[in-house]
């Protein structure tokens, strides 16, 4: 084998070495940047969660964190959902938890807020894909549409009257915009639904307030 050749290999392996030892130490510094924000980025995502939350469920119906006993039901679609519990006492004294509807742009998500009795304590956007001028107006930015349904319930209006006035129903579309409103009635009526279907579990204290009772009802031996 002749010099060159020896060279020219020796060129290769060398570089290849060379670009492996830059991807693993690349690697390296992205894991170790993951990690090292990954703190900050969890903390910042509960902080506009609640923020959310509390936009829907305001501070005088609860005592307690709202991001404490979380719980996980289907909803009607078969999608999972996380339902945030303010409690009272031992009480479940609210709720509020994600619905969807199927917008003229996409899917909107919201986030409903109900008390105890499952009347409507706020409705949210918290995305949307709908036309700038005219969807938008689901935002409490834009307009006060969706402060409407504040105190409203499944029988208050009964369950048929869940509608825009065009489809027969108690509630105004936007000029122009009907399909978004729409949207947005069918995903707060489902989002009734599921809270009237499951009430028991719902309702049902958390887990860590049943094994305090139980502790505090024990006999005590001196």
């Amino acid at each position: 084998m002749n010099a060159p050749s020896v060279a020219f290999r020796k060129r290769i392996l060398y570089q290849a070495l060379l670009l492996g030892g830059f991807s693993t130490l690349a690697t390296a510094m992205l894991v170790a940047g993951n990690i090292a924000t990954r703190g900050a980025i969890l903390e910042r995502q509960q902080e506009d969660l609640l923020s959310s939350l509390n936009q829907v469920v305001p501070a005088a119906h609860y005592d307690n964190n709202l991001l404490d006993y979380p719980l996980r039901l289907p909803g009607r679609s078969g999608k999972m959902l996380t339902v945030y519990r303010g409690t009272r006492g031992m009480q479940i004294s609210s709720l509020a938890y994600e619905i969807f509807g199927q917008g003229y742009g996409g899917e909107i998500r919201l986030i409903l807020g109900l008390d105890a009795a499952g009347r409507i304590l706020g409705v949210r956007v918290l995305a949307h894909a709908e036309t700038p001028g005219l969807g938008d107006k689901i935002e409490v930015e834009k307009s006060s549409w969706i402060l409407q349904f504040n105190g409203l319930s499944l029988d208050h209006p009964p369950q048929r009257e869940w509608k825009v006035t065009k489809d027969g129903g108690r509630f105004d579309a936007f000029s122009g915009a009907t399909i978004t409103p729409r949207a947005v009635l069918q995903a707060i009526e489902v989002g009734l639904l599921f809270h009237r279907e499951h009430y028991t579990e719902l309702h049902n204290p958390p887990a860590i307030f049943n094994a305090s009772v139980a502790s505090d009802e024990a006999p005590k031996h001196e």
